[in-house]
């Protein structure tokens, strides 16, 4: 197992790591032949799975697909070795004229804002999906979801597993996800085309996530509501490698599949950690909820092992990125929102 750094010195050092691609990585990709795909590689995730493709795969077409609306994305997967291709996914004309290559991972979506124009909404998460599963019906289609898609289960019940039936509670957001697996699950029985829904539940990147959240609050003083009171989450490398791996991991039809780490931790307890990391007192407010959006893990462990960095690992280099006022991506994950409104 790679050495697991102290600290990251810089947003370029911890993205280096955080692309390394593991044996298991490379040997699995080795089982899925062929170019890969990106659809959706401008958010926050795909850029870094995009050059983790690339290092395990470096004689492959790794190809990004987005609008690149944020400056300096397209240029910095093009020095990586990533090809782009600038699309607009709503439009159908544009994704039937990308390559059709074997491999896809479907990372489009839309969450933040989607009260704000719900039919856009519903139309990024679940048209684009319907026209993506059938004009690629003959590629392996690794699908982002969320856990999102499940109802509040109790926080002593170690999650919700695979085999609890999307319902979510209301909210645009969380019902057109699962629209949008509905939308892969129907293409899939009906085409024969092998996949994953890939229902990831908090990647941990040092600029933003749900520990970045908390950690930014205890630091600034900030009252830390405790409503939502219990979560799990998972280091960003970790989840882009599960995700590149279902890709030699993927069945007909397609199934789904929990990613995030195996522990469900408290928040106050997780806020009480950076307080002795940054010699302060959490302001906590509310009391926890006995219900929560916690996912199972367990089939994730058992196909790929557990994730290579522990919660502990993530909060120490969480609170060292806060105190030295690294860069963040001003983007709150609202883990702590329950009434589904983003």
């Amino acid at each position: 197992m790679t050495k697991l750094p102290d600290r990251f010195d810089s947003v370029e050092a911890m993205e280096e790591f955080m692309t390394m691609p593991s044996e298991a990585l490379i040997a699995d990709l080795a089982k899925a032949p062929g170019d890969i795909m990106v659809l959706g590689v401008g958010g926050k995730m795909g850029p870094t799975l995009a050059r983790m493709a690339k290092r395990a795969a470096p004689e492959r077409k790794v190809i990004g697909v987005a609008r690149f609306s944020e400056k300096g994305v397209r240029e910095r997967l093009a020095k990586a070795g990533v090809e782009t291709i600038a699309a607009d996914l709503l439009d159908r004309a544009a994704l039937e004229q990308l390559p059709k290559a074997a491999n896809i991972v479907f990372m489009a979506g839309r969450k933040f804002g989607a009260a704000g124009n719900v039919p856009l909404t519903w139309a990024m998460n679940v048209q684009v999906p319907a026209m993506v599963a059938e004009i690629f019906k003959a590629s392996r289609i690794v699908a982002f979801s969320t856990g999102c898609v499940y109802p509040f289960v109790p926080v002593e019940s170690g999650g919700a597993t695979e085999d609890v039936a999307p319902i979510p509670p209301p909210g645009d957001y969380a019902t057109s996800c699962v629209g949008r697996e509905r939308m892969f699950e129907y293409f899939s029985a009906e085409h024969g085309t092998s996949g994953r829904l890939f229902r990831l539940n908090y990647a941990i990147d040092m600029r933003y996530g749900v520990l970045h959240d908390i950690g930014r609050k205890v630091r600034n003083g900030e009252a830390i509501d405790l409503t939502m009171g219990h979560a799990n989450v998972i280091w960003q490398g970790d989840a882009n490698s599960v995700a590149l791996r279902c890709l030699a991991h993927a069945t007909v039809p397609t199934t789904p599949i929990n990613v995030t780490g195996p522990e469900t931790f408290e928040v106050a307890k997780v806020a009480a950690e950076f307080g002795k990391q940054f010699g302060k007192t959490p302001k906590l407010t509310g009391t926890p909820a006995p219900t929560g959006w916690i996912n199972n893990a367990a089939r994730m462990v058992k196909e790929f092992g557990p994730p290579s960095v522990s919660l502990q690992k993530m909060i120490e280099w969480t609170a060292d990125w806060l105190l030295r006022d690294m860069a963040t991506l001003n983007k709150p994950t609202h883990y702590e929102v329950r009434d589904g409104k983003y």
